[in-house]
């Protein structure tokens, strides 16, 4: 009984072991492959070691070849400002769908449901339209007009709000404060959880987006991260691997910062998100 207790105990933590080893698998083959010379690319070996280190000329040329720190650059602005806008949009929106009563309110969160179904492709086309016709493509605002306004941040935060104590509101009404400070001096302070893990979503969506920039942007000057990746790939014609891994790794990295930094509130927010 002894024995089948422990496999039984044991099995859990191996597949969880199994799932960590395949997801970061790539990610241990992308640094690898960025301090390997070309001779030593298509080695199928993964011994952390290789036989000739050539990380500072791999690294060196792919900050080389593309405006790295240019592109870096553009990745924050994009982000921060796409993620400033979102949280002053939805936060009041999710507040009232939460916590006050008016007319339309169900339909109003239907529509908010039914949009999470929408996918970016289908307003492709009438947004670069109208970006065009406005003289706005290869700006920074063309980059973040799709997803100023998030209805997963929306929804999200409305069902973190729901858990909020409704007798502490009603106190802070009795108490003469405004409902804008009951939504962000209260309300929004007991749900940074939850904002938290939004805000971890919202930056590592569109730090990894690839689909809209490319369709908005041709001059790298505001190119993000990964479509900077492309001009490297058209400008080397994909044969310095180690240098594009370079790259890939160095654009990787904040992102795997960002989690790290943020992973206890992150799982907060996933696991206390709508119990109430």
């Amino acid at each position: 009984m002894f024995p089948l207790r422990l496999v039984a105990r044991a099995i859990p933590w191996l597949l969880l072991i199994a799932g960590a080893i395949f997801t970061l698998l790539p990610f241990y083959w992308m640094v690898l492959t960025s301090l390997r010379p070309p001779a030593e690319i298509f080695n199928v070996s993964l011994w952390p070691i290789p036989q000739e280190f050539a990380g500072g000329q791999n690294y060196a040329k792919a900050a080389s070849v593309v405006p790295m720190a240019r592109l870096m650059l553009n990745g924050v602005i994009v982000c921060a400002g796409i993620l400033l806008v979102q949280i002053l949009t939805a936060v009041p929106a999710a507040y009232a769908l939460a916590k006050l009563r008016f007319p339309g309110q169900r339909l109003f969160l239907a529509l908010v449901i039914a949009a999470l179904c929408v996918p970016m492709q289908a307003l492709a086309l009438p947004l670069y339209v109208g970006l065009a016709q406005a003289k706005l493509l290869n700006t920074y605002f063309a980059l973040m007009a799709p997803f100023l306004l998030s209805v997963f941040a929306i929804f999200l935060l409305r069902q973190s709000f729901r858990s909020y104590p409704d007798e502490i509101i009603e106190a802070a009404r009795l108490d003469g404060f405004s409902e804008l400070e009951i939504c962000w001096s209260l309300v929004l302070r007991a749900a940074l959880p939850a904002l938290a893990a939004f805000a971890v979503f919202s930056i590592v969506a569109h730090w990894n987006d690839l689909y809209w920039p490319m369709i908005v942007v041709t001059d790298i000057e505001y190119a993000t991260p990964p479509l900077g990746m492309l001009f490297f790939s058209d400008a080397e014609s994909g044969a310095d691997y180690g240098a594009l891994m370079a790259g890939a790794t160095m654009i990787t990295a904040p992102m795997v910062l960002c989690f790290l930094l943020a992973r206890r509130q992150f799982i907060a927010g996933i696991t206390m998100t709508g119990v109430k």
